[in-house]
């Protein structure tokens, strides 16, 4: 079983063994650990770990929770695969056939940022122009994605939304009045620095588009 886990902590020297080694009690296999800041004191590191069998979230975040200073701010389940490089493949995908370059890029976008679906939509008409293959097929019963109205997006720049259980990552698409919107029920609200990945990820996809 594959998770993520999203641990802040002090910024100082020891800190990042302590979680390492409170997670190797648990029998945790680190497979791979990304900085996503730090800054005023604190870090907060995203860890991709394995188990060989299943394991209690609660038990992994109670745990780690124990160590001083330290905050679990999510455990989810992730299909990232550590020491890949998605990016690089999607982009290598949209530019073998740029006609398709939407419709690659939500299929292949939510494992970017650990994402369930994703979604383009056209915030003037409601209509889910792109889908991937877990995402609604429809909006729902409140004329919104998921509890969103699809015209407020209209007015918003890259930005992390909470909608009842849902974790959301609205993002304009470049030269359109569309958006691309990420969602996930397990996990915390996404960081900045997958939102700036996501979007620039989005920014290249959309001039390759363009060009086809």
């Amino acid at each position: 079983m594959m998770l993520r886990l999203r641990v802040s902590f002090p910024d100082r020297p020891g800190a990042l063994g302590q979680a390492a080694r409170v997670l190797g009690t648990l029998g945790a296999d680190i497979l791979q650990v990304t900085v996503l800041e730090r800054e005023v004191g604190r870090a907060v590191d995203d860890f991709t770990v394995s188990w060989p069998g299943t394991v209690d979230a609660e038990t992994v975040r109670d745990r780690l929770s124990g160590v001083p200073g330290m905050r679990v701010e999510g455990v989810w389940p992730t299909r990232e695969i550590p020491g890949a490089a998605p990016d690089y493949d999607l982009l290598k995908h949209v530019a073998a056939d740029p006609g398709r370059a939407f419709a690659t890029l939500v299929d292949a976008v939510p494992d970017l940022v650990s994402a369930e679906w994703a979604v383009i939509v056209s915030p003037e008409s409601g209509e889910l122009v792109h889908r991937s293959w877990q995402a609604p097929e429809v909006l729902d019963e409140t004329g919104g994605l998921v509890g969103v109205k699809a015209a407020d997006l209209a007015t918003l720049r890259p930005a992390v939304l909470g909608s009842g259980r849902y974790q959301l990552m609205s993002l304009p698409v470049p030269g359109t009045s569309r958006h691309l919107v990420l969602a996930r029920t397990d996990g915390p609200p996404f960081h900045r620095a997958e939102l700036d990945r996501a979007m620039r990820v989005l920014e290249v996809v959309s001039i390759m588009g363009r060009t086809s």
